[in-house]
């Protein structure tokens, strides 16, 4: 499945830990599983379990084996805390492998604030653009030549970070960032990014959910077609377009390959997608999370597949939500020990990939690709057909739980998805427009004046109530617009206002634009989660921009 990444003989140690018939997250001892991962993270030396996997090795990895076996032969294989954190000082440091970044195409008064019909739109996208250089990073030119000693994932070109602990790339983030930047007039940075994905594409034949060995074995939400989509549409460079469209393709026959699922349903089986990584470890970046989670399972089979629910949730994005979440009945009412992301087929992953198909069977006929067209084509339309028949229930679409083959009837912004993919089916446009906006109103969900909440279950966790989210907004709000419905249209407008508001007060009062707010409270951050709220935030600064375009411009 992942075999550019090479899969190998596990010390006998971690053999405690996970099967040996289990995918490894990568090929590394230090950042990706072992006796010494396990020894640092369960120490809790770092409030953020992230921190240690992101630090650099300041000698070869043989040395710093010999220097672990020492600490273990000398504590009777029961290090005291304060000797691990010793070894950690004496071994380890900041990783350091990234600079900051001169964008080369900046310009801070972009021809479209020009025609932001709004002043005070105008001053938040004015201050939003004003953010992109102070996220622009490179991976060191040393490091690109040779890191071994390094968890990062070197890529040839600089490029734009979330913000915050999210140092690197990561992929579904990197679509509104994407547009956001094209937006801001900085198409060579965009398609620098887009190039790093194409590399990474080409290098392990799909996209990681961020550039760290950590995340190889696991993808994230599929957008890299879009993010070529959306660069065509400024530049049109179909040359450039020759010489990369095959690794669009080699992307989504990774899906193809390794996450379906033949769902049967009225008489027919359907090929559709899931989120699905097979690797049964903890995260490294959030290893004593997922220790401490999978920890009440008393087998070890259990707890393995307690890992792989925790990594496959992470490649859905959405990490963590009662949406994947189950009690022994098919209800939601257990906890995150309990999650069992890989039993449902997602709307969004569905609808992202259809989207996908749709647009790359229509980037090789710009290039006179017929049967590459007819290719794409024809896979687009049996997963409409699989999205309209599974999928859509009584107005709306709603996840599919296959153990239980019913669908899950709660609210989350993704049931909206295949109205912002424009998956077309025997249903009008607008009558789905229509069902979408009183499936809204009948939620309560435009009573929220911060924004659309990621679910109506206050469990705690990030991606629940009252947590809003910038590509949910994005989502919901889009979709409603691309409808054509009328009064889809206009709560569209009405809602992408609020988020902004939210944005706009919130900035105001910190100088902050945040990963995550509350929907109750306007201008107020987000909580809940494994970690404080981040800010920067790359995906919040694209989707303003996006909604101040698309709604408050001329």
């Amino acid at each position: 499945m992942f075999s550019n990444i090479g899969i190998f003989l596990l010390p006998a140690v971690f053999l405690k830990i996970v099967s040996p018939y289990s995918i490894p997250s990568c090929d590394s001892h230090i950042y990706c599983q072992g006796e010494l991962l396990d020894t640092v993270q369960r120490a809790k030396i770092f409030p953020d379990s992230k921190t240690f996997v992101d630090q650099r090795m300041l000698y070869d990895e043989s040395v710093i084996f010999e220097n672990f076996q020492q600490l273990m032969n000398t504590s009777d294989n029961r290090p005291s805390r304060d000797q691990i954190r010793t070894f950690v000082q004496s071994n380890f440091a900041e990783g350091n492998e990234l600079q900051n970044w001169t964008l080369p195409d900046y310009d801070p008064n972009p021809p479209f604030l020009q025609k932001v019909n709004n002043s005070t739109l105008r001053y938040l996208a004015t201050e939003i653009v004003k953010i992109w250089p102070t996220l622009a990073r490179k991976i060191k030119a040393d490091i690109i030549q040779d890191s071994s000693r390094y968890s990062i994932i070197p890529v040839p070109n600089p490029f734009v970070v979330p913000g915050g602990r999210f140092k690197e790339s990561y992929y579904w983030d990197s679509f509104w960032i994407v547009e956001g930047l094209l937006i801001s007039g900085m198409t060579q940075t965009a398609q620098g990014m887009i190039e790093n994905f194409l590399y990474i594409v080409d290098k392990y034949g799909f996209i990681p959910n961020g550039l760290r060995v950590y995340y190889l074995n696991r993808s994230h939400p599929p957008l890299l077609t879009s993010m070529v989509t959306l660069l065509m549409n400024y530049t049109n460079d179909l040359e450039w377009l020759r010489r990369n469209i095959h690794l669009l393709d080699k992307e989504l026959e990774f899906f193809l390959s390794n996450r379906t699922f033949q769902v049967s349903y009225k008489w027919k089986t359907h090929t559709m997608f899931h989120y699905d990584s097979e690797s049964g470890s903890p995260r490294p970046e959030s290893y004593i999370e997922d220790v401490e989670t999978c920890a009440t399972l008393k087998e070890a089979t259990h707890i393995e597949e307690c890992y792989k629910e925790m990594k496959s949730t992470a490649e859905s994005g959405w990490d963590f939500t009662y949406r994947w979440v189950f009690d022994d009945n098919g209800g939601n009412n257990a906890n995150r020990t309990y999650t069992q992301c890989r039993r449902i087929i997602p709307v969004d992953l569905n609808s992202m990939l259809a989207k996908a198909m749709r647009e790359l069977k229509n980037l090789h006929l710009l290039l006179g690709d017929t049967d590459k067209y007819f290719y794409w084509q024809q896979k687009y339309d049996d997963l409409e057909e699989a999205i309209n028949d599974v999928l859509y229930h009584k107005g709306i679409w709603f996840d599919y739980d296959v153990k239980f083959r019913i669908h899950r009837k709660y609210f989350y912004p993704s049931n909206l998805a295949p109205l912002w993919a424009e998956i077309n089916g025997p249903v009008s446009t607008e009558e789905l427009g229509k069902n979408a906006y009183s499936y809204l109103i009948s939620s309560g969900i435009t009573s929220y004046l911060g924004g659309i909440p990621n679910s109506l279950n206050n469990t705690g966790e990030q991606w629940d109530f009252p947590m809003a989210w910038a590509p949910s907004q994005s989502i919901v709000i889009q979709g409603l617009r691309r409808s054509g419905q009328k009064d889809a249209q206009q709560l569209a407008k009405t809602l992408a206002g609020r988020w902004l508001m939210s944005n706009l007060m919130a900035y105001k009062r910190t100088g902050e634009m945040y990963e995550k707010y509350d929907a109750v409270h306007p201008g107020q951050a987000g909580g809940g989660g494994e970690y404080s709220v981040q800010t920067g935030f790359g995906w919040t600064n694209g989707v303003a921009l996006e909604f101040i375009v698309d709604f408050f411009s001329l």
